[in-house]
């Protein structure tokens, strides 16, 4: 009997955990793209087909050094600007691609900053993600990305995001590679039992990064594998609509025993 009611104990607790985070059902197949470092083919290419497609997207960008002027390489802030426009979330990926650790809460602030007044400038709209450079992952940055009303942030790891049990200023996802297609196409599995997969494109390609690029004949087939099979493809400040962000910061303890990064 002790052990019967014990049982009702945490599944109560279970369910008013769940209800707490969750405004409504993770639907099975959400997926989330996402775009690091504002290369120019990601305006060019990457999102007139995500419109063909009817896909959201989140654009992660800074001015990345050395060569960010370079315009053949990177989007220009009125290209980035456009991306907002037609409707694509742009987002804070640090002023100068700066890795987090080690930098001190008011140098962080600064590169969030930067990034907020040019968005506020060209009236983008205020960042509300963010996306650690180089997945280098700091919980000093916890308390300024509070504190300036981040709703989540995007590290690496390799794995489908749980809102029930991952913090959301720890969000996992996977990198597209030249070289991942198998463990893309897997990923997108993975979009189910309410968990959510995220995804990391950089270039389409990447003219100065090629570790990094995704060829676009294999991007144009992971739109077309995704829409054929009925998936849902949104921004990473969509999920606000489906978590209680504010609860969950609250409810969720960061876990650094969790893989954070590939």
């Amino acid at each position: 009997m002790k052990k019967i009611i014990v049982f009702i104990l945490v599944l109560s607790v279970h369910f008013k955990t769940n209800a707490q985070i969750l405004k409504q059902h993770i639907p099975d197949k959400l997926v989330v793209f996402t775009f690091d470092d504002a290369p120019v083919t990601q305006f060019t290419y990457a999102a007139p087909l995500l419109k063909q497609y009817g896909f959201g997207a989140t654009f992660f960008v800074c001015e990345f050094p050395p060569n960010y002027h370079d315009s053949t390489k990177y989007m220009t802030w009125s290209q980035m600007q456009q991306l907002g426009k037609t409707g694509f979330e742009v987002a804070n990926h640090t002023h100068t691609h700066a890795s987090v650790i080690g930098l001190s809460q008011q140098q962080f602030a600064d590169q969030l900053k930067y990034i907020e007044d040019k968005c506020d400038s060209l009236k983008i709209g205020k960042p509300v993600t963010f996306a650690y450079p180089g997945y280098d992952v700091d919980s000093s940055a916890f308390a300024t990305l509070k504190k300036r009303g981040y709703l989540f942030a995007r590290a690496g790891a390799g794995r489908a995001y749980d809102p029930l049990s991952d913090y959301p200023y720890l969000v996992p996802g996977w990198s597209s590679l030249t070289s991942n297609e198998a463990q893309i196409m897997n990923a997108f599995k993975q979009a189910k039992d309410g968990k959510i997969v995220v995804i990391t494109f950089h270039g389409i390609p990447d003219y100065e990064h090629s570790w990094v690029t995704t060829p676009p004949e294999l991007f144009k087939k992971y739109l077309q594998y995704l829409y054929n099979n009925h998936y849902k493809v949104i921004a990473l400040k969509d999920l606000a609509d489906y978590i209680h962000v504010k609860k969950a910061l609250i409810e969720i303890k960061p876990d650094f025993k969790k893989k954070l990064k590939d």
